[in-house]
């Protein structure tokens, strides 16, 4: 059912801080940051041979991404992103399965313009999943 992993989103307190690392530190091409209000974040992707890294921001007090720094202060691994053929079948299969799909279990448009959804770290190994579609 998954794909390649399109992902790994990692949480930073200081987004130009972290880009400064990834692209001056380690010679990475990163993007612009974008805002997304629609989740509580401005984004920044590193380009990678076969995958990207996103590098997460709070936008807001409300955030989730603040929520997480707050019981990780120094930021870290946030979630994995896979590619799915059909998210819809997918995440039909999932609560089939009895798999937690986040929020409101609908699809939301994601960061990359691509539907998303969000599955709870106590099914996966301890591990935040984001399922986009390819």
């Amino acid at each position: 059912m998954i794909g390649r992993l399109n992902h790994v989103a990692i949480a930073v307190r200081d987004l130009k801080a972290a880009t400064a690392v990834y692209r001056d530190t380690l010679g990475a091409e990163v993007s612009e940051p974008d805002a997304i209000p629609e989740h509580g974040v401005t984004v920044v992707f590193v380009s990678l041979p076969n995958t990207k890294i996103e590098l997460l921001e709070p936008l807001g007090a409300d955030s989730p991404i603040a929520k997480f720094l707050d019981r990780n202060p120094d930021g870290g691994i946030h979630h994995v992103c896979y590619e799915v053929d059909d998210i819809h079948a997918a995440r039909e299969r999932l609560i089939a399965t009895g798999a937690k799909v986040l929020g409101s279990g609908e699809p939301r448009i994601g960061a990359h313009g691509k539907p998303v959804i969000f599955l709870h770290p106590k099914d996966f190994c301890g591990t935040l999943v984001e399922l986009e579609q390819a």
